[in-house]
């Protein structure tokens, strides 16, 4: 019967809400620091209360003073309730001008500049007015000129309600999806996981994910244990998770829409404020070809405490749908099977047993030893022969590098490497000035012989100190390279191996490493497409990261290892990234090594010419206009700022000519940024659209 009521409710709500704007008298601003109080009368208001659900979206207001930065201004609700819109903002500006207020504003007051003709956030929570109280009544506009000697005026100010209203404090609902975690009074230690259930809110129908809702996405029983080194430091903890039946024994799920395994990490991006860093490094590891973890942003509610937003990620693993090499079982021990799959990395070690992995034979080229730890099969399983094989493999790579043929397309290191999976790898390490990558958290995997027999440098892993996020180590700086970290830090313990510098002095790496640049920032990573990501997500946790910094209130302030200047709110975070992004890629573009004399063999030409999508931005329609040179299957996918994806039709073989195809999405699309991936043939063409 509760649930009956709510949805009646909803309905009612639904066929009444709309948006209603009310207007307050103006009048004049005294200069002797006494609070002025402009009303508004609000009547007729349907729904009355006002809430999560209906209540008040925005306050704009134009005054006119020489001087804004003397002012204080506020809201105050029928119920006494005052929130601070702006509180001595403008410098030595003059008036507000069309000024809107919005909780879910791309920019804060404090960030912008007299007279502030735009929409930005309150400094206070505007959200904190609906609180359940009765709306209809008398609203306040209140300004106070605290220094005085200047006179002014209220020109004009509204208030306006509707279904998008500023989310109360407290953690009621999200846009992102919501993971609730009880363990049952236990605490969470680092080894082993303890018994606990987790339950997720992702509504795939566009409604909001409410605290209150049903578990829709996955509801069982997990394993969690703490994850990380120093993050661990953190007040905000990262998690290992294990899904499991009701049994309480492993199993492979569907999670967010990810393809279905059973371990998992929940990633929380403590003292990376962007919240970003790791997930647009794997995005771009994917868009280079590379698999790296999917990802999808959430927030977090754990045995009952609110924590902040999070990374639903995959944990590196052997699987079809990860890291994609072959079982090895303790039986393979001799023969094809012996040679693969292998996972293994660079990093420290966690245990104290020794017996984790092995020392390398040559030193780095500041003289330290390099350690390799196994990965898959892990230290507890792999078979001594196995161990044996793989440290004998690893040591014909550095021999290989070491001698004087290094170079050698069939003798040299080429033999017994996958070259454009480290040539993609360093730059994705260089574009980011990774001051941990090629040395820590740095993966590597070995196919079997009969799959080539090779190491492929990744999956790419652990990128929060990275794209200026470090004052360690030359780690913010904009020049420079990140593989010559010994020179810069001689005296760390975790050196980079000699391999990257050694493969650089092959002319052959080095000019088709430059060419794979070259052809790279011309689409995978133009400035315009990374500004463009970034920016989209930043959108889209622009809601959370209010209540992610109500709960962890670092803005502004130094949380290690963040560089200065300390940006003041997450929009100067953005800003900041992309700032820090534009002159790396200035340096890089100067600065990378080798000789590219054509680079349009790399462009994407496949069967098809003239592939875009239109209108653009869209409404309710949305097609693919592309020519076909030849026969060929299409298949279109259409993908959220997060990865997700919302639409998928498969043409199937299409004839050669002009084809104009609809794009139906699977449901009702919110306004923003999508990508379109169509694959034509084998060829994959990434296109970014607009909702409007």
């Amino acid at each position: 019967m509760k649930h009956l009521y709510f949805l009646v409710g909803l309905l009612l709500t639904g066929l009444t809400a709309s948006a209603q704007t009310f207007t307050g008298a103006g009048g004049t601003i005294p200069d002797d620091n006494t609070t002025a109080t402009f009303a508004a009368s609000v009547s007729g208001l349907k729904p009355a209360i006002v809430n999560d659900l209906f209540g008040l979206e925005s306050v704009c207001f134009t005054m006119e003073h020489p001087r804004v930065a003397q002012l204080v201004v506020q809201l105050q609700a029928p119920d006494g309730k005052v929130v601070d819109l702006s509180v001595g903002n403008g410098g030595s500006g003059a008036n507000y001008s069309n000024t809107c207020f919005n909780s879910t504003a791309m920019l804060s007051v404090k960030a912008g500049t007299a007279p502030f003709s735009n929409t930005f956030r309150p400094e206070g929570v505007l959200g904190s007015v609906n609180n359940n109280q009765p709306a209809n009544g008398t609203w306040s506009l209140r300004v106070r000129d605290t220094q005085g000697g200047h006179a002014g005026s209220v020109t004009s100010w509204s208030l306006t309600f509707g279904n998008a209203p500023a989310t109360p404090p407290g953690f009621i609902s999200s846009n992102l999806p919501i993971v609730v975690i009880n363990t049952g009074g236990r605490a969470i230690p680092d080894d082993p996981k303890v018994d606990a259930y987790m339950g997720i809110i992702n509504h795939k129908d566009g409604r909001r994910n409410r605290l209150a809702d049903a578990y829709d996405d996955y509801h069982n029983k997990i394993g969690i244990e703490l994850r990380g080194s120093s993050s661990q430091l953190f007040p905000q903890k990262s998690y290992s998770i294990e899904t499991r039946n009701t049994g309480n024994f492993e199993n492979d799920t569907v999670v967010m829409g990810m393809p279905e395994e059973n371990a998992w990490i929940l990633y929380a991006p403590y003292n990376d404020k962007t919240g970003m860093r790791n997930v647009l490094s794997y995005d771009i590891a994917n868009r280079t070809g590379h698999y790296a973890s999917r990802t999808r942003y959430c927030e977090l509610m754990l045995n009952g405490e609110y924590q902040g937003i999070y990374v639903m990620m995959e944990k590196i693993k052997r699987d079809a749908n990860r890291v994609n090499i072959k079982k090895i079982d303790p039986v393979d021990i001799s023969g094809n099977k012996l040679t693969g799959g292998y996972i293994f990395k660079l990093d420290k070690p966690t245990g104290t047993g020794g017996n984790e992995g092995w020392n390398s034979k040559r030193l780095s080229s500041s003289g330290s030893i390099i350690h390799f730890l196994y990965e898959y099969p892990s230290a507890d399983d792999i078979q001594p022969e196995q161990a044996k094989y793989l440290q004998a493999y690893v040591d014909s790579v550095e021999t290989a590098l070491a001698s004087a043929d290094f170079a050698d397309p069939k003798t040299g290191y080429a033999k017994y490497i996958d070259v454009n999976s480290f040539i993609d790898y360093f730059i994705l390490n260089e574009i980011s000035k990774n001051v941990d990558g090629l040395r820590l958290s740095t993966f590597l995997h070995k196919k079997r012989r009969s799959d080539g027999g090779k190491i492929y440098a990744g999956p790419a892993w652990d990128y929060n100190l990275a794209w200026w996020n470090a004052d360690y180590c030359d780690g913010n700086w904009e020049t420079g390279w990140a593989y010559n970290f010994n020179s810069v830090c001689r005296g760390d313990e975790w050196q980079v191996p000699f391999w990257w510098a050694r493969l650089l002095q092959d002319p052959a790496f080095t000019n088709a490493l430059q060419c794979r640049w070259k052809e790279l920032r011309q689409r995978t990573l133009s400035l315009d497409r990374l500004n463009t990501y970034i920016d989209s997500t930043a959108n889209h946790l622009n809601e959370a990261q209010t209540r992610h910094f109500q709960q962890w209130p670092i803005l502004g302030t130094y949380t290690w290892p963040n560089p200065s200047p300390i940006p003041a709110d997450y929009p100067g975070e953005i800003a900041a990234l992309k700032k820090w992004l534009k002159g790396r890629f200035a340096w890089l573009d100067a600065n990378m090594p080798g000789l590219c004399s054509n680079v349009t063999a790399a462009q994407p030409t496949g069967p098809a010419t003239a592939t875009q999508v239109f209108p653009n931005p869209f409404g309710p329609e949305l097609s693919l206009r592309t020519t076909l040179t030849a026969r060929t299957a299409v298949q279109v996918r259409v993908l959220d700022v997060t990865g997700r994806q919302v639409s998928r039709v498969d043409y199937g073989q299409l004839p050669a000519g002009p084809h104009e195809l609809p794009i139906k999405p699977n449901q009702a699309l919110a306004p923003g940024i999508y990508f379109v991936q169509a694959t034509i043939g084998k060829t994959a063409y990434h296109l970014k659209v607009v909702k409007q």
